[in-house]
């Protein structure tokens, strides 16, 4: 039996209102007052699809030993059509971001909406074939708008991750099906930053409306089961009320149509037919069926059977939890600015060459990706970074230190400092010493804070996040930072 074993999501904690938006561009596009309702994710300025694919990965794959409890995984897959590097494959960042063993097999997906449910497709392929036991799908979106837009307003910043496996599977796959078609609803050129979208109308009557219906009834007669069996109809749309006119066509009530998330967290690109899907796993029965369809360029069916294990899944922060862990951003100007779309002054402090020295990136990968320090096999002692003789006076061990990975442990402050002279995207810039339960310290930059609501012996974990830009060769640096656990709860 093979099929979806474990999930995992996230969605940025801050909201933009869309009010705020709307409002700040009325005196230019005053039609998108009538869309002004509820808000949309919003990434910070350090997280881009990598660093949230990493999230979602972290909650798929729990354990406080990412070394030990993610060793099985031998295949995973990235998905994304804003991936941030065009030759550099970034699935491999991702694996060594969540200390997957060098061993692990990886492709990346994109090029299309449907770039998820293919990256899904295939690692139930693998498994199937016996190419892999333990296939981990992780996809991710951040996509740029124009100011003014409607887009500006309906995207949203999200990503899912599902891992796939023969063992204590948690929802088993009953029958999928494909359908490619050059059909072109909208299209981003290379090089181009934003998307360019045809007619809705045309997209809603020639696109959903006729590829959406084939491929369901094709994997339904894959399946092997009528419409009137499925509980869940999972389609992400941003067409109101045409989720629910082709369920009714197919012959699936109109009730089991899934929350589509477009007033709490936006359309997530490539992203959201898994965004959607882990938040049906979350509230999903036994025995109960789900039909998951993705649209672009043709559409991707496939039909999953919550079984028996599910109930006993360690439960996961997945995409409820995110949307509850959120922070209302009414600043348009913020938004703006953290997604490039306005030329700031930095000053001259921001005035420094971002060049990293990628062999020493390369030795160091592991401290760096997979935040891994040592621990003293002689004395048991943690120390980051790693190095050849043991931090305890009284061990004086040399040559002892064992990899020990610090991402996953619970950490306090220890000293902290708010600095408004040091360039900050999200000024101040708030770093300081954080020490780990288990032992060792580490100098951090921290994330995600309320100013004002931060101080010492406050709990943090880490996350990864984008450490620096480097504009003149078009690299960006990743690293471990800290993050209050009230932002990451």
């Amino acid at each position: 039996m093979v099929g979806i074993v474990g999930f995992g999501g996230y969605v940025p904690r801050l909201r933009l209102q869309r009010k705020a938006a709307a409002t700040a561009n009325a005196w230019f596009a005053p039609n998108l007052m009538g869309a002004a309702k509820g808000e949309r994710s919003m990434a910070n300025w350090d997280e881009d699809s990598i660093t949230m694919a990493v999230e979602a990965g972290r909650d798929c794959l729990p354990g406080a030993d990412p070394l030990l409890s993610r060793a099985h995984i031998d295949a995973i897959y990235f998905a994304s059509t804003t991936a941030p590097f065009a030759d550099r494959q970034n699935a491999g960042v991702v694996a060594a971001a969540l200390s997957l063993p060098e061993t692990v097999a990886s492709s990346d997906f994109g090029g299309s909406q449907r770039a998820a449910t293919s990256a899904l497709a295939a690692a139930l392929n693998a498994v199937k074939a016996g190419a892999a036991k333990h296939a981990l799908v992780v996809t991710a979106e951040k996509r740029k708008a124009k100011a003014a837009s409607s887009q500006e307003l309906s995207f949203g910043d999200g990503a899912g991750a599902l891992e796939i496996g023969a063992d204590n599977v948690i929802a088993r796959l009953l029958g999928s099906a494909s359908l490619t078609v050059d059909f072109v609803d909208h299209f981003r050129g290379d090089g181009e930053d934003y998307d360019y979208n045809w007619e809705e109308r045309w997209i809603r009557d020639e696109g959903y409306s006729k590829f959406v219906p084939r491929a369901a009834k094709a994997a339904l007669k894959a399946a092997g089961i009528d419409a009137g069996s499925i509980d869940h109809f999972v389609m992400p749309c941003s067409f109101a009320k045409l989720d629910q006119q082709i369920a009714k066509g197919l012959g699936i009530a109109p009730e089991k149509v899934r929350d589509n998330l477009a007033a709490t967290v936006g359309d997530c690109g490539a992203a959201h037919p898994l965004v959607m899907l882990v938040h049906t796993l979350e509230q999903a029965k036994p025995g109960e069926k789900i039909l998951l369809a993705a649209f672009g360029q043709g559409c991707d069916a496939l039909i999953f059977e919550v079984t028996d294990e599910a109930p006993r899944l360690k439960p996961r922060r997945g995409i409820s939890g995110s949307l509850k862990a959120r922070k209302e951003e009414t600043n348009y100007l913020k938004f703006l600015a953290f997604n490039g779309l306005v030329d700031l002054e930095k000053g001259m402090r921001a005035e420094k060459d971002n060049k990293t020295a990628l062999t020493t990136a390369y030795r160091r990968r592991d401290m760096l990706f997979g935040l891994t320090g040592g621990k003293c096999s002689k004395c048991g002692t943690a120390q980051f970074p790693r190095s050849r003789i043991c931090v305890n006076p009284n061990c004086g061990g040399v040559d002892t230190q064992e990899p020990f990975c610090f991402a996953e442990l619970p950490a306090t402050v220890l000293s902290w400092s708010a600095d408004f002279l040091t360039y900050s995207m999200d000024p101040p810039q708030h770093y300081g010493m954080v020490t780990f339960a288990e032992g060792g310290r580490f100098l951090s930059d921290f994330t995600d804070v309320d100013r004002g609501s931060f101080d010492t012996g406050a709990s943090v974990r880490m996350v990864f996040r984008i450490k620096d830009f480097d504009e003149k060769r078009g690299f960006r640096r990743y690293f471990w930072k800290a993050v209050p656990q009230v932002a990451a709860a």
